[in-house]
């Protein structure tokens, strides 16, 4: 998913504003590191009209999460929807190069949020928990589609793979993402 910056104040709505500025604050410093009271002085709302859109940080996180989650999932189909069917796996790593070479690249923030917050209950988990799903499904499916034959077990090894260079790629660069597509392309042709 590319990552592009927001205003804060592009929104016009309460809840607009809110979201834009704390996924910027999120996505950069990290959601530990982020208060509510640093938010709102960002998004210039005052905390009582935050209360009455989330009842929480952790609904705030769960808004922010959803709204890069449904992003990055419009960014892929796109990707890979022009592609013939065979080649949709692949092009999940040709979306990840495009992505991980943005200049504000700073990691995935589905991966940061499952790392600052272990419990599985929390709010944000749970729409990272759907994206994670959503992206094994159609992994699944683009196997198939690519002809292996074990369309299941090939998507699992596609996943570590796409997991593993996001989360490389946050410190050495777009090499990691370029390794995971050789070796995406390798696994898919031996796959059939």
């Amino acid at each position: 998913m590319t990552t592009k910056k927001i205003s804060a104040k592009s929104g016009t709505g309460v809840r607009e504003r809110l979201i834009n500025s704390a996924d910027q604050l999120f996505y950069q410093e990290g959601f530990r590191a982020v208060g509510i009271d640093r938010v709102l002085a960002d998004a210039g709302v005052a905390k009582a009209s935050m209360y009455t859109h989330f009842r929480s940080k952790d609904e705030l996180m769960a808004a922010c999460i959803q709204r890069r989650t449904l992003d990055a999932r419009a960014q892929i189909e796109a990707q890979v929807g022009s592609l013939p069917p065979a080649e949709r796996a692949l092009g999940l790593f040709d979306f990840l190069l495009n992505w991980v070479s943005q200049p504000d690249f700073r990691g995935c923030p589905v991966q940061h949020l499952v790392s600052e917050y272990p419990d599985a209950a929390h709010p944000a988990r749970t729409v990272a928990r759907e994206q994670r799903q959503w992206l094994q499904q159609q992994l699944v499916a683009w196997c198939a589609d690519a002809g292996a034959s074990e369309p299941q077990r090939t998507a699992d090894a596609l996943l570590v793979l796409f997991d593993g260079a996001t989360a490389g790629s946050e410190q050495d660069g777009i090499q990691r993402a370029q390794d995971a597509r050789w070796a995406a392309k390798r696994l898919l042709s031996r796959a059939e």
